[in-house]
C-alpha cells in the first residue's frame, strides 16, 4: 500500500491544488495512505482535516529575498522543521513527497531528499517562487502550470520539468447555477457579478467595488467575497451581498456568475476557467509581491483570455468601463473563457496523481 506525503501552506493557493491531487489519487487508488505536513496555520489545518487528511505541523521560517535580522533566527526554525519533517516522514514510511510550495514546504523537501524519498514539487505561477527554486534542488520532478515557466529554468532543470497545469478540485466543475442563485438570494432576473479577492480577500478590490457598486447595481447584482475581517460599507440587499469567504458553496456560486472580477493568483484563474467564466483581473502589485500575478495577467490578456487592470489602471472609472463593456458584449463573454481553456490545462490533477502513484511503485518517472 502506497503512502504519499503532501506539504505546502500559507495561502489557499498552496493548499487547494494539493487537495485536488489528493482527490484524484483517491479516485485512482483508494487504498493510498495520505498525510499532510504544514505550518500549523488554523485555516490551513482546517482545510486539510476537513478533506479527511491527517495533518502534522512543523516549525518553518519565512523566506525573504531582502536582508533582515529575522532571516538569521528563521534559519534555526528551518533546521528544526527539517528535523521534525524527517521524523514524520520516517515514522509514517512515506514512499514519496508532493510539495505545493510556500515557505513551509522547504524543510520537508530537504528532509525527504536526505531520506532518499522521491520529491515532486509544483509551481503554479509563471515565474518560480523562492521556495520552488530551493525545492527544485532536492526534487526529482518539477511540475509547472505555464509553458512560459520553462524560460526561467536552466537547461538541466528543464529536463526534469513537466508542463501539466494547475490542479483544481473536480467539484469546481460540478457547480449548479440554480443552487448558486438560491444560496445567494439575489434578484434572479439580473446578471450576476462575482467579486473574488483570493483566500484572504483584497482591500484594493473591496474599495473599488464600494466606489462602483451604486452604478453597477442599476444593471446587475453583485456577490462579493471580501475576505475575513474585511467587510465593505455597502449594506446587503437583493442586488448586493457580501460574505467573508466561500468554500463548500464556491462551485455553485461560480456557476451562477456571469462575470468575475478577481485577483490573478493561479488557483483563481484555473477555477474560473474551469467554470467557463469571463474574468476581469486586478493583479496584486507593488513592493509586497514578486509580480507573479502581473505576469499571469499579461499572458491571459495577450491571448484574449481575460481583461486586465494593472497598477494605476485599477481605478473605479476603468473598472466600471470594463464591467459594463463585458456585460454588453455577449460574444466576448463566450470567447474569453474559450481562449482561457485553450491556454490553461484543467486536467492537471489526474495527470499529477498518476505520476505520484508511479513514483511510489518505482521511485522513477514512468
Amino acid at each position: 500500500m502506497a503512502t504519499i506525503a503532501f506539504t505546502g501552506g500559507g495561502t489557499g493557493g498552496h493548499i487547494y491544488p494539493g487537495l485536488a491531487v489528493i482527490e484524484a489519487i483517491r479516485a485512482q487508488n483508494p487504498g493510498t495512505q495520505l498525510f499532510w505536513i504544514g505550518s500549523g496555520k488554523e485555516s490551513e489545518r482546517n482545510a486539510v482535516e476537513q478533506a479527511g487528511i491527517e495533518y502534522y505541523a512543523i516549525a518553518s521560517g519565512k523566506l525573504r529575498r531582502s536582508f533582515s535580522l529575522k532571516n538569521f533566527f528563521d534559519i534555526f526554525r528551518i533546521l528544526k522543521g527539517i528535523y521534525q519533517a524527517k521524523k514524520i516522514l520516517k515514522t509514517l514510511k512515506a514512499d514519496m513527497l508532493f510539495s505545493k510550495g510556500g515557505y513551509v514546504s522547504v524543510p520537508p523537501c530537504i528532509a525527504a531528499a536526505r531520506l532518499k524519498i522521491p520529491v515532486i514539487t509544483h509551481e503554479s505561477d509563471v515565474s518560480p517562487g523562492l521556495a520552488t527554486k530551493i525545492n527544485l534542488r532536492f526534487a526529482d520532478k518539477l511540475i509547472v502550470s505555464w509553458d512560459e515557466t520553462l524560460t526561467f529554468l536552466k537547461p538541466h532543470e528543464q529536463t526534469k520539468t513537466l508542463v501539466l497545469g494547475n490542479p483544481i478540485r473536480k467539484t469546481i466543475t460540478q457547480g449548479n447555477r440554480q443552487r448558486g442563485r438560491a444560496f445567494l438570494g439575489l434578484d434572479i432576473n439580473m446578471p450576476l457579478l462575482l467579486v473574488l479577492g483570493g483566500s484572504q480577500g483584497a482591500e484594493q478590490i473591496n474599495k473599488l467595488i464600494e466606489a462602483v457598486a451604486p452604478r453597477l447595481t442599476e444593471q446587475m447584482c453583485i456577490a462579493h467575497q471580501t475576505g475575513q475581517g474585511k467587510p465593505t460599507s455597502i449594506p446587503n440587499s437583493t442586488r448586493y451581498l457580501q460574505f467573508p469567504y466561500l468554500v463548500q458553496e464556491l462551485p455553485d456560486v461560480l456557476a451562477a456568475a456571469d462575470i468575475i472580477v478577481c485577483r490573478a493568483g493561479a488557483g483563481t484563474l484555473w477555477e474560473c476557467t474551469a467554470a467557463h467564466k469571463p474574468m476581469i483581473l486586478i493583479p496584486l502589485c507593488g513592493s509586497g509581491t514578486r509580480g507573479d500575478q502581473v505576469e499571469n495577467t499579461k499572458i491571459l490578456v495577450k491571448n484574449n483570455a481575460a481583461m486586465g487592470l494593472i497598477g494605476e489602471e485599477a481605478n473605479p472609472e476603468k473598472l466600471l468601463q470594463a464591467i459594463l463593456h463585458l456585460l454588453n458584449n455577449h460574444e466576448l463573454q463566450q470567447s474569453m473563457p474559450q481562449n482561457a481553456q485553450k491556454l490553461l490545462r484543467i486536467d492537471a490533477a489526474e495527470h499529477i496523481a498518476t505520476l505520484c502513484l508511479n513514483y511510489c511503485k518505482t521511485g522513477n518517472e514512468q
